[in-house]
């Protein structure tokens, strides 16, 4: 089964319920954890994972021979991301909207385009309190994430319970992690800010065909707008986490909740087994 933790914005406390979940459920089945915020990952700050080995992930970029070009402009034709343009008897390419995908060397009618590799990021894998920990590093300066999601999640041990924390938002990123997913969760905060990324997290979760739990952070501030959102769109609130110094307290030194306030342990493990289980079954997931 895999489970992505996402929300509509950052700072709702995504890493908070992901790496709570892990920790809670790792002491009685196989549990996998991904960290997918390839940008600025922080699921480590709780798990403290060994790292023991790193790959890298890369792209093919276009390099044009212009002693073999005659400047027929089909490359510039063929892509789709504009990544390649001709002007008169000039060729540029532009490797930050480059996908690799290979096309403009495929359809070039004198083989003048070769491809050479470009670093984008890289995957580390360890272990985390027992059990497998993975996480993707985006190289400063890039703008493409999607490509280290994919990489991280042809990882994904099927006999294990996979929770991967998405990165923030509902940009490509963010859809590449919970693509696949048999549920998502949706943290969230009761105030006009975290409802209206809460709705565009929704769609994107419906766009793909996934089941959707809302986890409200922070609750007994703001209003009950989200509260009201969920009951008109029929989507169950399967968690409240409150508004507490106590809990704001272990974050910011980096203390799981299940560390250090047992009683929530069972909360996140009465989360899975009679809530998260229920909600994909609906779905039809086994």
């Amino acid at each position: 089964m895999r489970i992505t933790i996402a929300s509509g914005k950052g700072g709702t406390g995504k890493t908070t319920v992901a790496t709570n979940l892990g920790l809670a459920l790792a002491d009685d089945r196989p549990v996998q954890f991904l960290d997918c915020d390839v940008e600025e990952p922080n699921a480590h700050i709780f798990l403290k994972p060994r790292i023991e080995r790193t790959k890298s992930v890369e792209k093919l970029l276009p390099r044009v021979d212009e002693a073999k070009c005659t400047y027929c402009g089909e490359c510039a034709k063929a892509c789709e991301f504009n990544a390649i343009a001709v002007i008169g008897k000039k060729v540029i390419v532009y490797d930050e909207l480059c996908h690799g995908c290979g096309l403009c060397r495929m359809v070039c009618p004198v083989g003048a385009i070769s491809e050479v590799p470009h670093e984008l990021g890289v995957i580390e894998y360890g272990v985390a309190r027992g059990f497998p920990f993975s996480r993707g590093l985006l190289n400063l300066g890039e703008a493409m994430a999607t490509p280290l999601i994919h990489e991280l999640k042809q990882g994904i041990d099927p006999d294990s319970l996979a929770i991967l924390d998405a990165p923030p938002g509902t940009g490509c990123p963010t859809i590449a992690a919970i693509q696949g997913a048999d549920l998502a969760l949706l943290v969230t905060e009761p105030t006009p800010f975290g409802l209206h990324d809460l709705r565009a997290a929704v769609g994107v979760a419906r766009s793909v065909g996934v089941p959707i739990g809302v986890i409200i952070n922070r609750d007994g501030i703001g209003d009950d707008m989200v509260e009201r959102y969920c009951a008109d769109e029929g989507i169950p609130i399967v968690m409240r986490i409150p508004f507490d110094r106590e809990i704001a307290r272990l974050y910011s030194q980096g203390i799981p909740l299940v560390d250090a306030l047992p009683e929530w342990r069972d909360r996140f493990r009465a989360l899975y087994d009679t809530t998260t289980m229920k909600l994909a079954r609906e779905d039809g997931v086994k």
